[in-house]
């Protein structure tokens, strides 16, 4: 719910606006040469209207398919996480308890600790979850492998450990990354603005009708700007990635 409160404040106050302006130019202004223009208008609107569209698609396609990307990542990370524990299985004491005790430890750590600092934007987090996965590594490379099946597990621990650090990496780039830098920001709001004000300038017989076209297309694209903005981090706003991926590795190294 709370989600949707600002949201409609942002498309039912740019509406407002929009349809308070479109009013006030059709009372006070002249209609005079307002409908002749609008062929010409016409066409720029379609080329600004047009550009600007696409820009919002590539931007907000962009964007989801970030949040899609991280929480599969996320997933990888922890399903990494458990094969690399399920294979010290076959690996002597103390190396098979201490992984997973470790494996354990480290789900706790990025869903408890790591996860909130991840939501602030700056990609900064405490250096204890590279502690653990370097420990893991440690205790791994150092068990005794007394047949072939458990030398082949060892090298399965090696290589899911290099998939959860590679995981960690990008997961941890994607939550420091830009997002929408402020040269995109940028053509996204004058671009809206732009478009509004081509609507504008249309004229005809009905204004009511342009009142309502008007404040129907500032709600539109203030909607598609609060989902961009709601967008930018994986791991904070509306449609954040949450840590289920690493809560249910706690139930599976149980």
């Amino acid at each position: 719910m709370d989600i949707y409160l600002p949201g409609l404040a942002w498309v039912l106050g740019s509406a407002a606006v929009a349809a308070l302006v479109a009013y006030l130019m059709r009372r006070i202004g002249t209609a005079e040469g307002t409908v002749e223009n609008n062929e010409a208008l016409g066409q720029v609107f379609t080329i600004v209207g047009g550009l600007h569209a696409v820009l919002l698609a590539f931007v907000l396609i962009s964007l989801f398919d970030g949040t899609t990307a991280a929480e599969g990542g996320s997933f990888r990370e922890a399903d990494g996480l458990v094969a690399a524990a399920w294979a010290t299985d076959a690996l002597s004491e103390p190396a098979r308890t201490e992984v997973r005790d470790l494996a354990a430890e480290y789900a706790r750590t990025v869903s408890d600790t790591e996860w909130p600092q991840m939501a602030t934007g700056d990609g900064e987090v405490d250096d204890e979850g590279w502690s653990l996965l370097d420990r893991m590594r440690v205790a791994v490379r150092g068990a005794e492998a007394d047949s072939d099946y458990a030398n082949d597990q060892k090298t399965l621990a090696t290589d899911k450990l290099w998939d959860v650090y590679e995981a960690r990496q990008e997961r941890l780039n994607t939550a420091g990354g830009d997002g929408v830098t402020d040269v995109v920001w940028f053509a996204l709001v004058l671009g809206s603005v732009m478009t509004i004000v081509l609507a504008l300038m249309f004229g005809g017989p009905q204004p009511m009708t342009h009142i309502v076209i008007v404040s129907i297309l500032a709600g539109t694209l203030s909607l598609l700007l609060f989902a961009t903005y709601q967008l930018q981090n994986p791991y904070a706003g509306a449609a954040k990635v949450d840590p289920a991926a690493f809560q249910a590795v706690l139930d599976r190294l149980r």
